[in-house]
């Protein structure tokens, strides 16, 4: 699903942080900025005044201002007009400028939203490009609860009643932290980064069956929660067959059952945990993340356990055996 953003959702969100104010076409704030545009020519999101390849907000600093006074009535009158004619999302004035009457004339009759803020023109370009590529990038909910181990972002996944959220609590007791409970969002605001938080009627709260709802936070403190967190590894609870198997993979027996799962753009790695009666799921996720952070390192237990076995064979050896 697109990501859509107004002009007036744009200003609300960044009206305090850059002062933002509005000069002129206040109606326009319902024009709306889409993740995905249309134009065979993808337009940026931010920058200064560029009118043959238009940004969706138009940035006008002191040196636009002045190439805008240089020019003769008419072709100063036509380049507003094509200024217009693109359909900025909204046009910004750096440094508390005096906005140009014809400028401010044009923008209320074609309601294009035009705001001043005294913040530099690069202080405007930087913070409007990183908020409007993070508020449009993709973005998706999982269901799992998600969580902080070992200073990495892990996703407990499973069918509902599995023990996601003991779990999560137990964790939660060991001196891990909580990002969201049920449902996460994750966000691509990177071509390699899934950045996971809480949708705010779910902050700081877990849910388990026989307790009801739990406010981590006020029960565990500040250091229990998490604002937000990149995901790094998927641990999903499997329930294991009734009828046990009989010819079980011995790869799976070395290496864990590990797999990967697409979210949005990204193959993000899985390990699946088996939930069986006297199992410690909290040793067992901790594990499994300790793991992960080994192989992100290049160390690979089960693959220095087959190298050594290897070795053994090719040299003749009988291998000692526990």
């Amino acid at each position: 699903m697109n990501q859509r953003l107004t002009a007036l959702d744009l200003f609300e969100q960044q009206h305090e942080r850059l002062g933002l104010r509005w000069l002129a076409g206040q109606q326009g704030q319902t024009r709306v900025l889409e993740s995905v545009e249309t134009n065979a020519r993808r337009p940026s999101l931010a920058g200064y005044l560029n009118i043959i390849y238009p940004n969706k907000v138009q940035i006008l600093g002191t040196e636009e201002l002045h190439w805008l006074d240089g020019l003769d009535s008419r072709l100063r009158w036509e380049t507003i007009e094509r200024m217009i004619q693109y359909r900025p999302l909204a046009l910004v004035i750096s440094k508390n400028q005096p906005c140009p009457e014809d400028l401010r004339r044009a923008a209320e009759e074609t309601q294009t939203p035009l705001w001043i803020s005294p913040k530099r023109g690069h202080e405007l370009l930087n913070h409007l490009q990183y908020h409007l590529a993070r508020a449009l990038a993709p973005r998706v909910t999982l269901h799992g609860v998600f969580m902080e181990v070992y200073s990495i972002g892990v996703l407990i996944t499973g069918e509902s009643g599995s023990g996601k959220s003991e779990l999560a609590l137990e964790l939660i007791t060991r001196g891990h932290r909580l990002v969201a409970d049920d449902a996460p969002e994750f966000t691509q605001i990177a071509p390699d980064v899934l950045d996971g938080t809480c949708p705010d009627l779910l902050q700081d709260l877990l849910e388990l069956r026989g307790l009801g709802v739990l406010n981590i936070r006020q029960m565990f403190g500040d250091t229990a929660v998490k604002r937000n967190k990149y995901l790094r590894l998927i641990v999903h609870l499997s329930r294991p067959n009734a009828e046990p198997t009989l010819h079980e993979d011995g790869m799976v027996r070395l290496t864990g059952d590990l797999g990967i799962r697409r979210v949005l753009d990204l193959d993000v790695p899985m390990i699946t945990l088996p939930v069986m009666p006297g199992r410690n799921l909290a040793v067992l996720t901790e594990a499994a993340t300790r793991t992960h952070i080994l192989r992100a390192k290049g160390i690979d237990p089960a693959a220095a356990f087959l190298a050594r076995h290897s070795h053994f064979l090719e040299s003749g050896e009988e291998p000692v055996l526990p």
